[in-house]
């Protein structure tokens, strides 16, 4: 009898044993491919992403080209966008911003086992290209938003030749080159620096004072200026200039690219800049407020909602 009692014990000990085990390996397998679906997710949202800021590269002025861009990224990097898979929408101004969708399938492993041979995953990614308020990269030298070539009818203007004067603004003291931090070496501005290299940090819209110490004909500024030939200038923007001498201030309204083909140092109170406006996109920050904001063709991209 008791024979017969500890063989019914072992055999449901085998039985529960066995149950167990094909459990637990079902729960590891589920959890490996779950890893798996949801590392391809991620990959899938990082190239809808990718794809969708490379997009908006071309905008808002070009969607066919922003289709390509969008595209060619994504068959690069693993696929899944079809023509009909990125569209594009008027957020701020028209055709501003670009939405990629991926989607994709997923082998399973291990959850071929429960009949699940593969799995769909999807991702939505846009981009949008607008007006920055900030920017990185600014040289200290303003241009008059009346210049002719932004002012002028259908205007902005690029790649028109034209020449930038640089000599007195119409305030004493003022001649075009303006101090981006006040608070650096002492309050004595790295013009040359800011020319040759941009400032180092995002400088917002707003009031600049003018540096009237400073002369186009200096040394180390020629140096400066000779070493962006043939390269774009992010230039600020302003629209009025108030105060004399050190006190005068230039109201930066936004931000335009010059092509810098040549320049006259001249006395330094008429000095020029000879090249063309031309559109680029910048690293700056897009305002999460101000619809409005003038456009003299820079335009820096970022992921939306």
């Amino acid at each position: 009898m008791m024979r017969r009692l500890r063989s019914n014990e072992d055999g449901q000990a085998i039985m529960l044993s066995v149950v167990f085990l094909v459990l637990l390996l079902g729960a590891t397998a589920l959890t490996i491919d779950v890893g798996a679906w949801y590392r391809a997710q991620r990959a899938a949202q990082g190239t809808a992403d990718a794809a969708a800021l490379a997009g908006a590269q071309a905008l808002p002025n070009d969607t066919p080209t922003a289709s390509t861009l969008a595209a060619q990224y994504a068959t690069v990097n693993g696929g899944g966008v079809a023509p009909s898979d990125i569209s594009f929408r008027s957020e701020w101004q028209p055709n501003d911003t670009v939405v990629v969708k991926v989607k994709r399938t997923t082998p399973s492993f291990f959850a071929r086992l429960f009949s699940i041979s593969s799995v769909d995953v999807s991702a939505t990614a846009a981009a949008r290209a607008g007006t920055p308020e900030a920017v990185r990269g600014v040289g200290p030298i303003v241009v008059n938003k009346l210049q002719t070539e932004l002012s002028g009818p259908g205007c902005p203007c690029f790649h028109v030749e034209t020449t930038l004067p640089l000599g007195k603004d119409g305030a004493p003291g003022a001649f075009g080159l303006v101090n981006l931090d006040p608070g650096s070496n002492n309050g004595v501005p790295n013009l040359a620096g800011w020319i040759q290299y941009g400032f180092d940090g995002y400088l917002p819209l707003g009031r600049y004072n003018s540096d009237p110490g400073a002369k186009f004909n200096s040394d180390n500024i020629i140096s400066a200026l000779n070493a962006r030939l043939a390269t774009e200038l992010l230039l600020p923007v302003y629209d009025t200039l108030t105060g004399n001498g050190a006190n005068a201030q230039y109201n930066v309204i936004g931000w335009v690219a010059f092509h810098l083909d040549s320049f006259d140092p001249g006395n330094g109170n008429n000095s020029s800049l000879t090249g063309y406006f031309t559109r680029v996109i910048w690293n700056g920050l897009q305002s999460t407020t101000n619809k409005h904001l003038p456009d003299f063709g820079v335009y820096s991209v970022s992921l939306v909602n």
